[in-house]
């Protein structure tokens, strides 16, 4: 199998095996976008655990890339320092944003490298993309209302 093919069979299986998808019980933020394009949805919901490690819920609906680009997010983030999650959501945002070009570091990126070829074609960016760009929104949201309790 070449590796484009794997790299479609690892997104598969995040869309039809999702990693994270639900709720969160008592969550800090919740943000909810909509890529106008295509429809997609996404819902994200973060919280903290008591040792400052980021939690992460979401729902949505969409097509595979949006669906399993949330599960690797999940994957990826859940769990982590804010800090690590930070870092595999900028590299993740770069990858989308470098065309196909360069080499994505496999390390932070995890399942998210499969990806990469989805970045070499621009509408499906934006669907690859939208569950990043609420967890962001939702972390912005999450510290803005620490600040105001404070």
């Amino acid at each position: 199998m070449d590796l484009e093919g794997l790299y479609q069979e690892i997104i598969l299986d995040h869309y039809k095996h999702p990693r994270g998808k639900g709720e969160l019980t008592s969550p800090l933020a919740e943000v909810h976008h909509v890529n106008p394009t295509c429809g997609d949805e996404i819902t994200v919901q973060i919280a903290t655990d008591p040792a400052g490690h980021l939690l992460v819920g979401y729902q949505g609906l969409g097509c595979s890339i949006s669906q399993a680009s949330a599960s690797v997010m999940s994957e990826l983030v859940n769990g982590n320092s804010i800090e690590v999650a930070e870092t595999a959501r900028a590299a993740f945002v770069d990858m989308m944003h470098a065309q196909g070009s360069g080499e994505p570091n496999e390390e932070i990126l995890g399942d998210g490298i499969a990806f990469a070829g989805v970045a070499k074609y621009p509408a499906r960016v934006k669907c690859a993309l939208l569950p990043w760009m609420a967890l962001r929104d939702a972390q912005i949201q999450a510290n803005l209302a620490e600040s105001e309790e404070g």
